[in-house]
């Protein structure tokens, strides 16, 4: 083996296995505020589910008064949207709530933490706007 074979010098590793001071990625610095965005979105998540549960079972009586095969297109398709709203959006923003608080808690991970907090609360207010708006059957 050569002179020129070696492997390139690296800089000498600290006792504890860190690098030294200043050498590390930027945005790999922990982020004290890390837990915030999670911990509100879950707050407001748990607040605004009961409701657009309540709401969503609530909006099947909007078909009392014709009937479920009698009613007009636009209220059965606007009862669909609901439907989807929870029960696909629902799942979505419960693991959209889990995944902001399993990220790892750097700086780098601040903005996609804060996305994913506030995509996890998009479902609730969603279900309960489209049930308050529903036509006439």
């Amino acid at each position: 083996m050569s002179h020129d074979d070696a492997p390139a010098h690296a800089p000498p590793a600290r006792r504890d296995g860190s690098e030294r001071p200043g050498s590390e990625r930027p945005g790999s610095e922990r982020d004290p505020h890390a837990r915030l965005a999670p911990a509100v979105a879950t707050v407001l998540g748990l607040l605004l589910a009961p409701p657009a549960l309540f709401f969503w079972g609530l909006s099947d009586m909007a078909t009392d008064s014709c009937g479920p095969d009698d009613c007009s297109p636009e209220l059965t398709s606007a009862l669909d949207v609901v439907d989807g709203a929870l029960l696909l959006g629902g799942p979505l923003g419960v693991a959209a709530c889990v995944a902001a608080w399993l990220l790892p808690r750097t700086r780098r991970w601040a903005v996609p933490r804060l996305w994913l907090a506030g995509l996890s609360l998009l479902p609730w207010p969603l279900v309960i706007a489209l049930v308050a708006g529903l036509p006439q059957g």
